[in-house]
């Protein structure tokens, strides 16, 4: 199947193990993966060339990345819609063009300083990553077709997860090619109610139509209540890869970073995701996180 093994693919680029189901050869069980929110933020500008590159230096699975566009369309790399957190600029991306935003200089991670850094545009971004780290696109739903042009024309389909919260009736309705030309992975609150339906209509997909199917789940829970573990366990037994994010306590029951780092609890925030069923974990302490990992090494 085509979809199976672009991610199959996109594993092998930064050498993690993975086997095979014994249900469906097609079916691929990776080790467990550190992303690195935002790249090496804390020692670097977020978004920026060196805080990816700092990522592929230090072995890390996946970065991820957020994407705007300025008023000449190009895509370019930044979480915020305003360039006032991030850089020494001021007002919207989309009201400047690419000419204009590389003018500005980046802050450093903490926001303490301004930076030599210029806002990279995403085939800037593409273009290094090649063949190095997979990459996790954010907010890039506007754009995907934008996106999976850019892909193409870098060669760099087979190592980038795309990714929204949309349903897959509308995904299929407004991207209808979609599914077929990058490695795509959903996002739910699974602890909503609505999030069964959601979740059902994916894993359908992904039982029926494994070329189509999503590469991986991301999930969010501000609480454990009935609908996590029901989702959790139809995930699990479906055999797709579940994503969980550490970052902020409302997206994981407050088992997070900080608890892990700053309250000296690893067990009780990262081991607690990985005993639900985590086996890709997206953190702001991917030095600290890819530690941890190591005793689970085989």
């Amino acid at each position: 199947m085509k979809h199976r093994l672009l991610i199959i693919l996109a594993i092998a680029l930064v050498g993690e193990a993975f086997s095979q189901s014994t249900q469906n050869a097609e079916r691929v069980k990776v080790s467990y993966m550190v992303v690195a929110h935002r790249g090496d933020w804390r020692n670097h500008p977020e978004n920026s060339l060196p805080a990816i590159q700092s990522c592929i230096d230090k072995g890390y699975d996946v970065v991820e990345i957020d994407i705007q566009r300025t008023l000449d369309s190009v895509l370019v790399l930044s979480h915020d819609e305003t360039l006032d957190r991030t850089t020494n600029g001021h007002g919207r991306i989309c009201d400047h063009t690419l000419a204009e935003l590389q003018q500005l200089r980046l802050k450093a991670g903490h926001g303490a300083c301004t930076t030599r850094n210029r806002i990279p545009t995403l085939e800037e971004v593409l273009i290094l990553c090649k063949g190095k780290i997979l990459i996790n696109i954010d907010k890039g739903w506007d754009y995907f077709d934008q996106v999976c042009d850019l892909l193409e024309k870098t060669g760099t389909a087979g190592q980038v997860i795309i990714k929204s919260r949309v349903s897959l009736e509308r995904l299929q309705r407004e991207h209808p090619t979609i599914l077929s030309r990058v490695i795509y992975m959903p996002i739910a609150n699974i602890d909503w109610d609505e999030s069964t339906a959601f979740v059902d209509a994916w894993v359908s997909k992904y039982n029926n139509e494994a070329e189509s199917g999503p590469a991986a789940f991301e999930v969010d829970f501000a609480s454990v209540n009935d609908n996590v573990l029901r989702n959790l366990k139809v995930l699990r037994e479906a055999g797709i890869p579940i994503w969980m994010n550490a970052l902020w306590p409302s997206q994981n029951a407050a088992h997070d970073d900080d608890r892990a780092v700053e309250l000296h609890e690893p067990d009780e925030s990262w081991g607690w995701l990985l005993a639900q069923g985590a086996t890709i974990i997206q953190t702001d302490r991917p030095a600290e996180l890819k530690q941890y990992l190591l005793q689970f090494k085989n």
